[in-house]
């Protein structure tokens, strides 16, 4: 299936993980639910299919009956898995938030993941919370990658209500709302093929926007 200007799948991967910026890096926000962490999976599975390395980590729910009761973490290079979060229990000695209540050794595998993610093509943090922005706790490797910038395409997932102190933190980035991307017309079923959408919205005019202002293309038009 081509995207826009002719461009086909592989060829949108190709445009945003080369070129000569040094430093891209898009924020994905949307609330709890929206689609972020199955958005990041499908970008995942494009930049692999392209040839792209990958790096960091990606943390999907685990879903019981349709009750989310935990959290996991995937180490994206070795495809190790293990859980990083479960409900809120006011005994547990790691990092807990108002939900969940954070295994400490597993934060601490997740960092020495994130600490040996760079370089690579695709640096994927899914995600970065109250933890690291509100506490200096959590994943404080995962803002250090970023804010190195050695990849050629950084993707962050951050919450709306930090949406703000993490573009104070990155103004360079590109902010994808998914709710906004899917309100805006482009077809496309939440939690399916998000990815794909936000291929076609970069090679549109809008997208092409971007592209130019991260040097990828040498003009807009």
């Amino acid at each position: 299936m081509s995207g826009f200007y002719g461009l086909d799948r592989s060829a949108g991967v190709e445009c945003l993980c080369t070129g000569g910026c040094a430093m891209g890096l898009i924020i994905v926000t949307g609330e709890r639910g929206a689609g972020k962490t199955t958005f990041c999976t499908r970008l995942i599975e494009l930049a692999r299919s392209a040839g792209k390395s990958i790096g960091g980590v990606l943390s999907p729910a685990v879903v019981v009956d349709g009750d989310k009761l935990g959290i996991d973490v995937i180490d994206l290079r070795t495809n190790e898995r293990r859980r990083l979060a479960d409900r809120f229990n006011a005994t547990n000695r790691g990092p807990n938030t108002q939900r969940w209540s954070f295994h400490a050794d597993s934060v601490a595998w997740g960092n020495a993941v994130l600490r040996a993610a760079t370089p690579c093509d695709v640096l994927i943090v899914d995600e970065l919370g109250t933890l690291e922005f509100d506490r200096g706790e959590g994943w404080l490797a995962g803002l250090a990658a970023l804010d190195a910038g050695d990849y050629r395409l950084g993707v962050v997932v951050i919450r709306p209500e930090l949406l703000d102190v993490a573009v104070l933190r990155w103004p360079h980035a590109h902010v994808i709302d998914i709710a906004a991307i899917l309100a805006a017309g482009l077809k496309a079923k939440p939690n399916a093929d998000l990815a794909q959408v936000f291929m076609d919205y970069v090679l549109s005019d809008q997208g092409r926007g971007v592209l130019h202002k991260w040097g990828f293309i040498s003009a807009k038009s």
